[in-house]
């Protein structure tokens, strides 16, 4: 078998409309367009969403909902990943050497998810600890002292 052996299963693949070849095709002359008109032209049409000046649906309908623009600068780290960075101070740049946190980062929420394995002191700008994260790390004998 070689390359120009290969071809898709038999009825798989459809061939492509060619209209304006002639009244024989099915699909000449105005070719699927219609008389006249805007949508005949070549280029025509209106954008999608218009009604023909009628205010549009997505204009009509209620809006709702809000994205953060601080949490999409704002990663999340459970109490389970914090074993994952060596040493034993937890700051943000320690969190990304440690690749638990993204580069492009600013700002690190800790929370409680899993058990924290030693003792380990949270401290730097950039970080916050929920209340059951923080009791968790003064649990295993850390400590928390971050800016707020």
């Amino acid at each position: 078998m070689r390359l120009n052996d290969l071809h898709p299963a038999a009825g798989s693949k459809r061939n492509r409309r060619r209209v304006g070849r002639g009244p024989g095709s099915g699909w000449g002359k105005t070719a699927t367009r219609g008389q006249k008109g805007q949508k005949a032209r070549s280029g025509g049409g209106v954008r999608p969403g218009f009604e023909g000046g009628q205010l549009p649906l997505q204009m009509r309908i209620p809006k709702f909902g809000f994205r953060s623009r601080i949490g999409a600068v704002t990663a999340e780290v459970r109490t389970s990943e914090l074993a994952l960075v060596e040493g034993d101070e937890i700051t943000l740049d320690s969190l990304k050497a440690a690749n638990v946190v993204r580069r492009d980062m600013k700002r690190a929420r800790i929370m409680l998810s899993g058990d924290v394995g030693r003792a380990l002191k949270v401290a730097g700008d950039g970080l916050k600890v929920t209340k059951g994260a923080q009791a968790a790390i003064e649990q295993a004998g850390g400590q928390v002292t971050t800016g707020e």
